[in-house]
């Protein structure tokens, strides 16, 4: 800036010539000049210095920003690594009760072994215990009958020996008329003699008379005393016969009941097996899900968090082009991640809906089968007491002699009888149903056992399976012994059913209805 600065003054007098004035003049025209042009450059330079203050006061609004957006990044980072711990941590707690109830299961199967094992040897036993009593009976029966037979054959004697006593009596009484007879012609033939010797004679016959009429009494009331006494004494042993045979009856009807009972605790015992057999098989089915759900839902969020951090590292590389560009873009993830955590909330409460609306629908279910197994074993126990009672009685009549024998009628679910109380039971149905193919059927006329199969095809229509085919189904899987209550039948549909909350598709609407079965009138 050489221009700007005042010429020096010369070192000469106070007096200038010409040519110094000229010079004076050509300085300040140059002074002017300079001025000038250094007039622009110092507009130029306070634009410079007001530029670099915008451009300091800028960088540093934009430092503080990348700092701000940096801190942000930050912490929706830890954020997002919390979420992911804390979703990892319920992963290994599922993992954890699935493993517990893996054990719990594997401990409940063998435990149910055990306890089957148990029960089968002790009934096995007491089957063998049984039948050992019952070949002993059977043994005193045939020894009961052999007396019976005895007894008969001594009833046949004695009717014999009756009639021999009767042609004692008769042969008496001819041999007493023919001694009179002889007496008579005695009498006729000493009468000639009756003058000379009548008083001895007399005397004579007379104690001839009473000493043989003394001994044909004498000799005939000691058979007949012997007779009596040989009726009295067998009439004796014919009450205690008859007395040891219906104390046998009464033991053998009492042994029976005794069988019946334990073959009744032994059906109770295979039922509770069997229930928990299937609650176990209710359980793993619930452990599936369970695992499923789990899978799925580590799924979504590894998912999540897959595009989660492939956005976090867009936004990081958009940061570094644009600050801006990146804020809007951590906004959108924001709200992205906002409306990811509303939906896994909405599924999550979707799911614990589904699972407590399945579990009302289970309970329900379950319990109208409990119910009508109930009402299946009251009804069944007693039909079956009011047949064996009837049966009894008539037999009680018919050894009185009253009435005639009855047909003989069994009380166990053998394949092979051809008169069963439970096949009383089939033909019953069999007729219900033919009867059921012609007319309009209330379900109140139903029986328990009609009943019960109307829910399993209510089951297979309500998952959408062919519910004739799934009655076939059924009937070709029913246990063959009649006697097994419907204990097993209803409670195997717990295994093979699936609830139609089981398949149900994840939805809004599922959170607020239930879906609920409704029985409707049978008709043609």
């Amino acid at each position: 800036m050489a221009a700007g600065r005042p010429a020096p003054h010369s070192p000469g007098g106070s007096s200038c010539s010409p040519a110094a004035a000229a010079v004076a003049a050509g300085g300040r025209e140059e002074k002017v000049v300079a001025a000038a042009e250094a007039l622009p450059w110092e507009v130029r330079l306070a634009a410079a210095e007001a530029s670099r203050a915008e451009y300091r006061a800028a960088s540093r609004t934009l430092a503080r920003s990348n700092a701000e957006l940096l801190w942000r990044q930050r912490r929706l980072e830890k954020e997002a690594m919390a979420v992911q711990g804390g979703l990892a941590k319920q992963g290994q707690e599922k993992a954890q009760e699935i493993e517990k109830l893996k054990k719990e299961l594997v401990h409940l199967k063998q435990q149910a072994q055990e306890e089957n094992k148990k029960l089968t040897d002790y009934y096995a036993q007491q089957i063998k215990e049984l039948e050992e009593k019952f070949h002993e009976k059977v043994g005193e029966i045939g020894q009961i009958q052999s007396e019976l037979k005895l007894i008969k054959e001594f009833r046949k004697e004695k009717a014999a020996m009756e009639k021999e006593l009767e042609d004692l009596k008769k042969s008496m009484k001819i041999s007493d008329r023919r001694h009179q007879e002889a007496i008579v012609r005695l009498e006729k033939r000493f009468l000639e003699e009756k003058k000379r010797l009548e008083e001895d004679t007399e005397k004579k016959l007379v104690m001839m008379t009473e000493t043989a009429q003394r001994e044909a009494v004498l000799q005939l009331n000691s058979m007949g005393r012997e007779v009596f006494k040989e009726n009295i004494r067998l009439q004796g042993a014919f009450s205690d016969n008859l007395k040891e045979k219906m104390e046998l009856q009464k033991t053998k009807l009492k042994l029976e009941e005794d069988k019946t009972l334990l073959l009744l605790e032994k059906e109770t015992s295979e039922g509770l097996i069997r229930k928990k057999i299937l609650q176990i098989n209710h359980q793993k089915a619930q452990i599936r899900d369970l695992q499923c759900k789990v899978e799925k839902l580590e799924m979504a969020v590894s998912h999540m968090t897959r595009e989660f951090e492939t956005k976090t590292q867009k936004t990081q590389h958009q940061a570094l082009i644009e600050n801006q560009a990146s804020m809007v873009e951590i906004k959108k993830l924001q709200q992205l991640l906002e409306m990811k955590d509303q939906e896994m909330n909405r599924v999550k409460k979707l799911a614990r809906n589904i699972l407590n609306e399945r579990t009302e629908v289970e309970r329900f279910f379950l319990d109208v089968l409990e119910h009508v197994k109930q009402e299946i074993r009251a009804s069944r126990k007693q039909y079956y007491e009011k047949a064996r009672a009837a049966y009894y009685r008539k037999m009680m009549e018919a050894c009185a002699g009253t009435e005639e024998f009855p047909q003989i009628k069994t009380f166990k679910g053998n394949i092979n009888s051809t008169n069963s109380v439970y096949r009383d039971l089939e033909e019953a149905e069999k007729c219900y149903g033919e009867k059921a193919q012609f007319e309009k059927v209330d379900i109140s006329e139903l029986t328990w056992e009609q009943k019960e199969h109307v829910l399993r095809l209510l089951f297979a229509k309500m998952n959408g399976r062919n519910p004739w085919k799934y009655s076939r189904v059924l009937a070709t899987s029913a246990p063959a012994d009649a006697k097994e209550e419907s204990e097993v039948g209803t409670e195997n549909v717990s295994s093979n059913l699936v609830f139609v909350t089981q398949q149900a598709e994840l939805s809004e609407s599922s959170s607020s209805t239930a879906i609920l079965p409704r029985i409707q009138m049978l008709t043609e």
